[in-house]
Parts: structure tokens; sequence; C-alpha cells
């Protein structure tokens, strides 16, 4: 951990202060709720904050653990040899608020609406990482068998759209998808040269 600390300080602050507000608040459900995003109240400008605070708590166990791996094999790695220290910190603080602003609006008259949750910012770090390694292989939990990244982006995509539409779980899929995108984008602001790159190895 103390490599960690020193090749990526802004991930691994990252990493330890999400697992210690979702520790904390799996506790103190009143803490919880107030942390927690809420479209309806932010489209009446009241609890503003929980664009930023909802992307440090976790619903359980399982969806922390779930997460942070995600953002272990993916963000230490994109802070340390690609973006650098304040362009990864930008990444995720931006890519955190973006991803959740299509919710915003979606469900903006919707009292009862809330959401939580990492997944927004850890997809923008995931999609910024294929823009640079685009072939590299990545693996499906479950499924051990070895995808390139490219195609892998373009599947997640896809299943976000979908289950976006379906709605039969309490998944934020629209913050996955905008996450995503988020990522690309910014990664492309911050580091023109990578869209060259992305598609020589392509090989196109």
């Amino acid at each position: 951990m103390e490599d960690f600390i020193t090749y990526a300080p802004v991930a691994s602050a990252i990493f330890a202060v999400t697992i210690v507000i979702s520790l904390i608040a799996f506790t103190n459900e009143r803490l919880l709720r107030s942390l927690m995003l809420h479209p309806y109240s932010i489209s009446r400008g009241e609890r503003i904050y929980t664009v930023i605070t909802s992307g440090f708590i976790h619903r359980d166990w399982s969806h922390l653990l779930f997460n942070m791996l995600s953002f272990y094999f993916f963000a230490f790695t994109l802070e340390r040899d690609y973006l650098g220290h304040w362009q990864f910190g930008l990444l995720y603080g931006v890519s955190l608020i973006l991803s959740d602003l299509p919710t915003v609006g979606k469900h903006r008259d919707d009292p009862g609406y809330y959401s939580l949750g990492a997944s927004g910012a850890i997809s923008a770090a995931l999609f910024s990482y294929i823009m640079f390694n685009p072939l590299s292989k990545l693996y499906l939990m479950f499924l051990p068998i070895p995808i390139p990244a490219i195609l892998f982006g373009v599947l997640y995509l896809v299943y976000c759209v979908y289950a976006s539409k379906q709605s039969h779980d309490a998944i934020n899929h629209d913050a996955h998808f905008f996450g995503a995108l988020s990522g690309i984008m910014i990664t492309i602001f911050l580091n023109h040269q990578v869209i060259g790159d992305f598609l020589r190895q392509l090989g196109l």
C-alpha cells in the first residue's frame, strides 16, 4: 500500500476515503440518507452537495467490494502511467458530477428516488484506461475469458443503454453510461494525442 501512496496518491486517497465513509454509513442510516443523491431536492436547489457525497457511500458490502475492486484494477495504473496526479483527480471528480446530472434531470420530480455509489466515476476511469489500452485484455467477473478492452467497452455501453430502458433493478445504469462517456471526453480533453494512439493501436 505504501507504493500505491507514492506513485498514485490521489487514487490512494479516494480509495481510502470511500471505504471509510462507506463503512461508517453502513451503521448509520441517517448519515447514509443525508449523503445519497436526491434529484428531487437538487432540482429545487437543496442538497446539491449530494452530487459529490453520493459517490463516497455504498449500499452494502458487495456493492462496495465490487466498486473498489474495479477501482483498484484501473485507477492506480491510470494515475501512475497515463494521466498523472492532478489530471486523474480532475477526471474522477468531474466525472463523478457529470455522471449524475442526467439522473438528476430524469428523476427531478420523483421525491422517492435516491442513488448512491462511485460507479459513474469508476466507469470514467475504466473508459479512460480503455482509451490508452484498447487492445489490453479484460475479464468479466465469473467468466475467466479475456476480452479485448475495446470490445468490453462497446458491450458495456450497449448493456447500460438496454438496462436503463428496462429499469427492472435499483442500479443507476445511467450513471454508468454517462460516467463512461465523461471519462472518454475528459481523457481526450486532457490528452489530445490519445486519439491518434488509440486509432494506431486498432490499426486504423
